[in-house]
């Protein structure tokens, strides 16, 4: 079984939706996320645009990276510019730290419709990018 950790600043919506659909094509896969600076939780809009897709973020809750540093991890992920240049040295042996950016979905602005559809982009982004990392993992078997 593989360990994943999933990182971004707040952990409040893209290491949140990356994890979950990482963990969505594997059970066999542990993944957490994480943040360098968590927010207070989960942005309500990662929760809804993740359930209209049928995954539900509603029990998620953010969390700080530091919780994660004396432990092993087959990947580190970053998710979030801020997050790999902040990214702390883990304790703990970590195999392959990766860097996959996306824009932070939480600083779009405009009518309420506007900034759904900023979430979805982002959300259908992080899909399409974990399904082919997930693919890129079957060369070596997780």
């Amino acid at each position: 079984m593989s360990r994943i950790l999933v990182v971004c600043t707040g952990n409040s919506s893209r290491s949140q939706m990356a994890a979950a659909f990482l963990q969505s094509l594997d059970v066999r896969l542990k993944v957490e996320s994480a943040g360098t600076a968590p927010a207070a939780h989960v942005h309500p809009k990662a929760v809804l645009v993740m359930r209209e897709i049928g995954i539900d973020l509603s029990k998620s809750f953010t969390k700080s990276i530091d919780r994660f540093l004396d432990e092993e991890f087959d990947y580190v992920i970053t998710v979030c510019d801020s997050a790999k240049e902040s990214c702390p040295h883990f304790r703990g042996k970590v195999k392959h730290r990766v860097h996959i950016g996306f824009e932070d979905p939480a600083e779009a602005t405009g009518s309420e419709e506007e900034v759904l559809a900023v979430y979805r982009r982002v959300r259908d982004e992080i899909r399409v990018q974990c399904q082919s990392f997930y693919k890129s993992l079957g060369a070596k078997r997780l």
